[in-house]
């Protein structure tokens, strides 16, 4: 039924599709779906491009939708922002229902999801895939520092990064990230080899000293790509420093203050000026970039459905909850050893929808089994990139299409990986992955 007000207090909450309100009487969902990001909408527009009739929930209260792996072009002044936005409406898959609101409990015993405004939900299968939450409290005075002055994040304002870097003079730019899990762990470090080039462009790298600073004990666990990622290092004349466990941030003073861990270590020393103040040790930066800390949103922290460290626990390889066999889990929310990115879904999908599928029809598990692949594409310079693909085991896995752009070795920096990042991915993005499309 489409109407157009709901003048009863009482009525049912009103879901937006396209331009037009319908509104939805029915609480009960064959597949039901946290998250109308790319996981969300990747596993609801897949399923409905298979059965038109599957009755699809997706419980989502933003009115915007983000193509995120952009930002790092952002900030880097070589991307426009508002290229990376679309209202959600325009992503939903046609056929599902868009349930605007926001999940708030579960009872999976009762095979329910509670809501802020709409009320109890059920589901027959319920998909988890509601991304990650940002705690700046985790980091003592980040938050107060964090999008202002000189302090950014592409993470979550990529045009302040770009007003950080035009605006920078020299000195000390660090380039740092927290102890937690983050999304694609090599973003922050992107950031720094387009800095360190527009440095060289803007006539300031003479007088700065560029630190990336991390809590990692190499610079990617991937061999190949890791020897890449040495090379540019010496090229840009990178400092490194390993074991560096951020703590807190005093944005007056502009310090950075570590932690060590066990691993402490550094590779091609830059003299900037440091301080100590017990265990720890001050970094004083003339700019900053890190990322935010992150965890499961507190709805899933808070339910029955983590394991011990607060994560969706999923089996890594079928991404089936662990107690709860007709609860599924896609993306970053999702216990796995490996790396949090869209590329990740890209293989975790067809899984999950593999194993419904088989449920539904035979009650076991499908053939279909994840392996960890993630994907990290490293841009090292302007014009440049190299494709980190890889497993569980962090073995180097690269795509056999890539050969079809006449890329024989992806661990290698390419111009034609740069137009793939810059180009390429965000109209397979736009076009495949959201339209439910192999990619």
């Amino acid at each position: 039924m489409i109407v157009t007000h709901v003048t009863e207090p009482t009525a049912p909450p009103a879901y937006l599709y396209g331009s037009l309100i319908y509104q939805a009487m029915d609480t009960h969902y064959e597949i039901l779906i946290i998250g109308g990001g790319t996981g969300g909408i990747m596993t609801a527009a897949t399923i409905l491009n298979q059965n038109k009739q599957a009755k699809v929930g997706i419980i989502e209260p933003s009115e915007s939708h983000y193509y995120q792996p952009a930002w790092t072009l952002v900030g880097a002044g070589t991307f426009n922002f508002d290229k990376t936005i679309r209202p959600m409406s325009s992503v939903m898959p046609k056929g599902a229902q868009w349930i605007k609101d926001e999940a708030t409990g579960f009872d999976p015993e009762n095979n329910a999801v509670t809501t802020k405004s709409s009320g109890k939900l059920t589901y027959d299968f319920l998909v988890v895939s509601p991304g990650l939450a940002y705690d700046n409290s985790l980091v003592p005075g980040l938050g107060e520092a964090m999008d202002k002055g000189v302090v950014c994040s592409n993470y979550t304002d990529p045009k302040h990064t770009w007003d950080v870097l035009r605006n920078f003079k020299g000195g000390t730019a660090l380039f740092t990230q927290p102890t937690t899990p983050i999304k694609c762990g090599g973003a922050p470090q992107k950031i720094m080899y387009l800095a360190e080039s527009y440095f060289r462009r803007s006539g300031v790298r003479a007088q700065t000293n560029v630190v990336f600073a991390t809590n990692g004990t190499v610079i990617f666990g991937v061999p190949e790509i890791k020897k890449t990622l040495m090379e540019v290092v010496d090229r840009k004349d990178i400092n490194l420093r390993f074991g560096y466990n951020l703590v807190k941030v005093d944005g007056p003073n502009r310090i950075a203050w570590y932690k060590f861990a066990d691993h402490v270590g550094e590779y091609n020393h830059k003299d900037v000026k440091t301080e100590k103040d017990g265990d720890l040790t001050g970094i004083h930066y003339d700019m900053m970039h890190t990322a935010p800390p992150s965890l499961a949103p507190a709805f899933i922290r808070n339910s029955p459905l983590v394991n011990e460290a607060k994560w969706l626990d999923v089996n890594i390889h079928t991404l089936q909850h662990n107690r709860y066999p007709n609860i599924f889990g896609i993306g970053d929310v999702a216990a796995l050893p490996t790396a949090k990115t869209g590329a990740a879904i890209r293989k975790q999908v067809p899984v999950v929808l593999n194993n419904i599928d088989r449920l539904k029809k035979e009650n076991k598990l499908g053939s279909k089994t994840y392996n960890g692949y993630s994907s990290c594409p490293l841009v090292t310079d302007y014009g440049k990139m190299v494709l980190a693909e890889f497993d569980y085991d962090n073995h180097f896995t690269p795509d056999p299409k890539l050969k079809q752009m006449l890329i024989t070795d992806s661990s290698k920096e390419s111009w034609r990986l740069w137009m793939l990042k810059k180009y390429g991915l965000p109209y397979l993005y736009w076009n495949k992955m959201l339209k439910g499309k192999e990619v």
